[in-house]
C-alpha cells in the first residue's frame, strides 16, 4: 500500500507542477495527502509535515544563509573572477570542466554536499559567464564530484555509518571508494555533460549578477583562495585531529565544534569580510547591504527544499521505508546486488541518501558474515545505491533545480540522470573489484 501511495504521490506532484503550481505549495499538498492515504490521521500527517519542514530548515537553514553570504562576498569583491581567471589560465577553456571536477572533488573530501555546494556555486556561475560555457556543462561535473565523495568516501556520514554497522575497515573502504569513485565521477561528470544537449540556462538573476572587473580592481589570488579554502582546511584539520584525539577531552570537543559545517561557514564569512571587504576599505554598511541581499536571494530556494523535506518526512512516518525494507528482505539475490538494490529503492522512496544507506545496512547486516563478500565492498554497494534514484523527495534535487534555474523535466534529465549513472557505475565498480579481490 505504501509503495502504491508513493507512486500516486509522484504522479500527482508532476501534475500539479505541470499546472504551474508553485513547487513549495505542491510539495506541501502532496506530502499531506500521502500521509492521509498511508493511514495517518490528518493531525498526524500535519505534524509529520511540519517536522519535515522544521528539520530541513533547522539542518540546512544556516548553511544556506552563510553560504549565500559567503558567495555574495566572493562574487561582489571580484574574488570569484580572480580564481576563475587563474583556473582558466592553468587549464584552458577546453578543460575547465575538469578543473571544476577536481576542485569540487577536493572540496567534497572535506565538506558535506550542501556546504560544499553553496561555497563553490559563485565560482561555477562566474566560470560559466567568463568562459561562455553553458551553465549545465559545468553544473554536472561540479555535482558529480560532490555526489561521489558524499556516497563513496569516508568520513562522510552515510558511508561511515554503514562501514561501522557492517564492521568494515574504514580506511580500506576509503581506498576502494577512491578506486571506484574517480572513474565514476569522470564518466558521470564531463563525459555525461557532453551528452546533455539542448539545455541552456543562466544563473538565476536573484542569485547572480554578472559583473565586469578591471584587473586592478580584483583582489589578489592569495586572499581570494584563502576565503574559499579556509572552511575546507578547517574541516580537514578537524577530521584529522578528531581521528587522533579522544572525543571525550576538551580538545576533541573544541575541534568537533569548530569543524561543524555551520560554525565553519560562519567563520569563513567573517574571514571573507576582512580579507575581501574591510582590508580593502569597504564599509561595514556596504557589507551588511550584501548580507541582506544574500538572505533575500536564497529564501525562495530554501522553502522549496523545505517542501522536499516535508515530503520525505511524511513518507518515512507513513511507513514507505519499512515497506521497501520488507520487500527487499524477501529477495534471494547476490549480497552486493541486494545491498545496492535495497539502498536504491530506499533512496527513491524516502529521498535522503544517508537514511537510505543506514537503513539498507540494517537489511543486509545479518547476511554479511556468511556472504563471502568483503564488508567494504558491501558498504560501497550500499553507498552507490543510496546515490541512485534521486527525485522529488530529495533536497538535492530541488537545490539543483533552483540554483541552475531548471524546470522539473530538465532536472530529471540532468540531476536525476547523473545520480542514476553514478549509482550504476558504482555498482559495476564494486562487482569488478569483487571479482579481482575475491572474498
Amino acid at each position: 500500500m505504501a509503495l502504491a501511495v508513493l507512486a500516486v504521490a509522484i504522479v500527482l506532484l508532476l501534475i500539479l507542477i505541470g499546472l504551474k503550481i508553485d513547487a513549495f505549495l505542491a510539495l506541501l499538498v502532496v506530502a499531506f495527502l500521502a500521509g492521509v492515504l498511508n493511514g495517518m490521521s490528518p493531525d498526524a500527517a500535519l505534524k509529520s509535515l511540519l517536522k519535515g519542514v522544521g528539520d530541513t530548515i533547522g539542518s540546512l537553514g544556516l548553511i544556506v544563509v552563510f553560504g549565500a553570504i559567503l558567495g555574495k562576498t566572493i562574487e561582489e569583491s571580484g574574488a570569484a573572477h580572480a580564481i576563475a581567471t587563474w583556473l582558466t589560465g592553468k587549464f584552458g577553456i577546453s578543460r575547465v570542466q575538469h578543473a571544476v571536477l577536481i576542485t569540487a572533488f577536493l572540496v567534497g573530501l572535506a565538506m558535506f554536499f550542501q556546504p560544499a555546494f553553496f561555497l563553490l556555486i559563485p565560482l561555477i556561475y562566474t566560470l560559466s559567464a567568463s568562459t561562455g560555457l553553458p551553465l549545465i556543462q559545468l553544473a554536472i561535473p561540479f555535482c558529480s564530484a560532490l555526489s561521489v565523495t558524499h556516497g563513496f568516501l569516508p568520513p562522510h556520514p552515510g558511508v561511515t555509518a554503514v562501514a561501522v554497522t557492517l564492521h568494515a575497515d574504514v580506511n580500506r573502504t576509503l581506498l576502494y571508494g577512491l578506486i571506484i569513485g574517480v572513474p565514476t565521477m569522470l564518466v558521470a561528470g564531463p563525459i555525461l555533460a557532453r551528452l546533455v544537449r539542448g539545455i541552456h540556462t543562466q544563473p538565476p538573476a536573484r542569485l547572480f549578477r554578472e559583473r565586469k572587473f578591471a584587473p586592478e580592481d580584483l583582489p589578489g589570488l592569495g586572499p581570494s583562495l584563502a576565503a574559499v579554502l579556509a572552511p575546507i582546511l578547517i574541516m580537514l584539520a578537524g577530521s584529522a585531529i578528531a581521528l587522533t584525539t579522544s572525543g571525550g577531552n576538551a580538545l576533541g570537543s573544541a575541534v568537533r565544534f569548530v569543524s561543524e559545517p555551520n560554525v565553519v561557514l560562519f567563520l569563513a564569512v567573517l574571514l571573507a569580510f576582512y580579507l575581501l571587504g574591510i582590508r580593502r576599505r569597504q564599509s561595514v554598511e556596504s557589507l551588511m547591504k550584501q548580507v541582506a541581499e544574500a538572505i533575500a536571494s536564497v529564501s525562495p530556494a530554501l522553502f522549496v527544499v523545505a517542501g522536499g523535506g516535508a515530503f520525505k518526512q511524511v513518507l518515512l512516518d507513513g511507513g514507505t521505508g519499512e515497506a521497501v525494507r520488507a520487500l527487499v528482505s524477501q529477495m534471494n539475490v547476490s549480497p552486493l546486488l541486494l545491498a545496492w538494490g535495497a539502498a536504491a529503492l530506499l533512496r527513491g522512496a524516502v529521498g535522503s541518501a544517508t537514511v537510505a544507506a543506514i537503513t539498507a545496512a540494517g537489511i543486509v547486516l545479518p547476511i554479511v558474515p556468511s556472504s563471502g563478500v568483503r564488508p567494504e565492498l558491501i558498504t560501497l554497494a550500499i553507498g552507490a545505491g543510496s546515490i541512485s534514484l534521486s527525485h522529488f523527495s530529495d533536497s538535492g534535487f530541488w537545490i539543483f533545480k533552483e540554483y541552475f534555474d531548471l524546470d522539473v523535466r530538465q532536472t530529471l534529465a540532468t540531476w536525476t540522470l547523473m545520480e542514476v549513472v553514478i549509482g550504476l557505475l558504482g555498482l559495476v565498480g564494486v562487482l569488478v573489484l569483487n571479482l579481482v579481490l575475491g572474498a
